[in-house]
């Protein structure tokens, strides 16, 4: 076994004269162009994209928006050129269009001739959101492409947190503006339900009123229709009773008697004739006296046992009946006492020239009474003609009250509704008002609006972080700078040398004989690779020393595995196999894009690649967070080296006895 470890004279034929130890230094370099000068070109081309030569077009024209010029395109413009993010090129559209045809700019940018209305749109009746328009030309460069667009989605996310906040905070303004009305709406509102349960009280009142007053119009007017046939008969009474009297007053007056004259003479003889009156009524009286006393004595003597008395008592029958009969009787005495009374009185009336009586006959003498008879008649047709027209307006005053009543009762039953509104409408904007934000000043108003135009903001984290693309792409990179140096070995060394296969040695100790010099080269490689990567291109591994380790297991393993294919297929095929397995193993091993977006044999090859194990215990080494992950790639590459010296040793066993094949290939590399 030990001469297995021999370096045998595999190295020491380049340890002489300065052109072999140029290439035995070349191949120990050789991983540092496909390793360290991938991850140093590489490194953190996304950190350059300030140098990117983009074009950018102001097409935009300003507007006037709540009473100030609003000039978005401009602003936006000078955003863009002082963010240093691109390297951005003011021009015109058609310059622009022919750098982009011609590769002078990766892609442009245009700010549309909308832009500033379309910003201002929040506040009008057709909102819409104003457009950056970016055009890209793969054709120049495919990756510049994707770099644009993801420059596009921080432009567009700058700007809707900028533009955007500046109207998101007019709106607010406009908010504030509106939550101060509909405080004033709430007071009014308060004070309107206030006055609609004042206004609903009376209404009910009113109501009442109407009915009341209704009722009593009726009343009134069946009141006034009897007055008017009252007076309509009224003054057919006096029109008949004054037609002859003021007949018999103008014939008077036209006669020429002067009823004045007679007021003495009537008054004497009214005097006489009550003295006739009052002999009568005492003559009556007396008679009225006599009958009674004849009347007791027949009522005595018939009363008497004496058959005698009784007798007299009717003879005296004749006498009682003539006073009875015959004389004055009581109604007469009574008439006569009366006239008498009303005889003195008149005496007494004409006797006095300034009584009532001496007044009216003057007023008749003078005609004075057949003018008041007719000013009396006049006044009753007057008083018919009134109460008529009375009771035709109390009709139509009655159909109004009873129209009234009939409003007032729909406006009694309205205004319960209307008052409840009214306090929903006051409850809802007290509610309102209590929901609407408050801003307090103009600096919280603004962070308001901030938060409200990008409302949700990006928190990432990521962990096991890899700070760069080299970083990144580093667990790929190194692998397969390993594999080409291990296939670059194994065209300077022999992959199984002949003498220790011809000299009878084992198979085991036949390829370790070859597969340990290459190895002492891949030792050297994978240092010089580490410490290059680590301190001149800035790889700073979470294991260093771990990663140092298990990069020289992933070389042990690719040395292992090609000098296998040499070792079988021998050398001319081996090499083609091994270019060709690299290949599969690159676009197997998930190195740059994760496996499952891959093609479907990319995928089902890749839990057999070596070089798949490779990147992922890399990059938990590199970027940290290991896990059973790394153990088993460690396994399986260990697994790999193992299988693989095996089957060279059984090729190394099998080439003890040569073959034409051996002696003359038919393909050299």
């Amino acid at each position: 076994m030990l001469a297995g470890m021999s370096l045998g004279t595999e190295l020491k034929r380049y340890s002489k004269g300065a052109m072999p130890r140029i290439a035995i230094l070349t191949v120990v370099l050789m991983p540092l162009l496909y390793g360290a000068m991938y991850l140093w070109v590489f490194w953190n081309p996304f950190d350059e994209v300030a140098k990117v030569p983009v074009a950018i077009v102001n097409e935009d024209q300003p507007i006037k928006a709540a009473g100030q010029e609003l000039n978005a395109g401009e602003q936006v413009r000078e955003q863009l050129l002082g963010s240093g993010a691109l390297d951005l090129h003011a021009t015109d559209a058609a310059e622009a269009a022919d750098g982009l045809a011609h590769g002078k700019y990766y892609f442009t940018i245009t700010i549309p001739k909308d832009f500033s209305a379309s910003i201002a749109s929040a506040l009008s009746p057709d909102p819409h959101k104003a457009k950056i328009e970016f055009t890209f030309n793969d054709a120049n460069n495919y990756l510049a492409g994707i770099i644009g667009q993801n420059a596009a989605a921080q432009v567009t996310a700058a700007l809707n947190d900028k533009i955007g906040q500046q109207a998101v905070d007019q709106v607010l303004v406009g908010l504030t503006t509106a939550g101060d009305g509909i405080k004033k709406a709430a007071a009014g509102s308060e004070q309107l339900a206030a006055g609609l349960h004042t206004a609903d009280a009376g209404a009910q009142e009113l109501a009442s009123g109407a009915d009341e007053l209704a009722v009593n119009m009726v009343t009134a007017r069946d009141g006034s229709a009897r007055l008017a046939d009252g007076t309509q008969q009224l003054a057919a009474g006096i029109d008949k009773a004054t037609g002859p009297l003021l007949g018999m007053l103008n014939q008077v007056q036209s006669s020429g008697v002067k009823p004045s004259q007679y007021a003495d003479d009537a008054a004497r003889l009214s005097a006489g004739m009550s003295d006739v009156l009052d002999v009568v009524t005492a003559v009556g009286a007396g008679q009225s006296q006599a009958e009674k006393s004849v009347s007791q004595v027949i009522a005595g003597l018939r009363r008497s046992a004496d058959p005698n008395m009784r007798a007299l008592a009717e003879a005296l029958a004749p006498v009682q009946t003539f006073l009875q009969t015959q004389g004055v009787d009581a109604a007469t005495t009574a008439r006569a006492g009366n006239l008498a009374k009303q005889s003195q009185a008149l005496s007494a009336q004409l006797g006095d020239k300034n009584s009532s009586l001496r007044t009216t006959l003057a007023m008749l003498e003078n005609g004075q009474l057949a003018g008041q008879v007719t000013q009396l008649r006049d006044g009753a047709g007057q008083l018919q003609s009134g109460a008529a027209e009375l009771h035709s307006g109390l009709v139509q005053l009655t159909d109004g009250s009873e129209r009234l009543a009939a409003g007032a009762g729909q406006l009694a039953a309205g205004t319960p509704k209307l008052s409840a509104g009214a306090d929903e409408l006051a409850t809802g904007l007290g509610e309102g008002v209590k929901q609407l934000p408050n801003f307090g000043g103009d600096e919280q108003r603004q962070q308001t609006a901030a938060n409200l135009s990008q409302p949700v903001a990006l928190s990432e984290f990521t962990e096991n972080r890899a700070p760069t693309f080299g970083t990144g792409f580093a667990p790929f990179f190194l692998p397969l700078a390993m594999f080409i140096g291990a296939i670059i070995i194994w065209m300077m060394l022999k992959p199984l040398q002949s003498r220790p296969v011809i000299g009878g040695l084992g198979g085991l100790r036949s390829v370790l004989a070859s597969y340990w010099p290459g190895f002492l080269i891949v030792v050297a490689q994978v240092v010089v690779m580490f410490v290059v990567a680590h301190f001149a291109v800035g790889l700073d591994a979470a294991h260093p020393l771990g990663m140092l380790a298990f990069m020289l297991l992933v070389s042990g393993a690719f040395l292992a595995l090609i000098q296998m294919f040499n070792a079988v297929l021998g050398v001319a095929v081996g090499r083609v196999v091994s270019l060709a397995f690299l290949m599969v193993q690159i676009v197997a091993s998930g190195g740059i894009y994760p496996v499952e977006t891959t093609a479907k044999p990319a995928q089902w090859f890749h839990p057999y690649d070596p070089m798949s194990y490779a990147v992922t215990g890399l990059r938990q080494l590199i970027s940290g967070g290991v896990d059973n992950r790394l153990w088993i790639s460690v396994a399986v590459l260990a697994g790999v080296a193992v299988v693989c010296l095996a089957i060279s040793s059984w090729a190394a066993r099998r080439n003890r006895q040569y073959t034409m094949e051996q002696l003359f290939p038919p393909i050299q590399v």
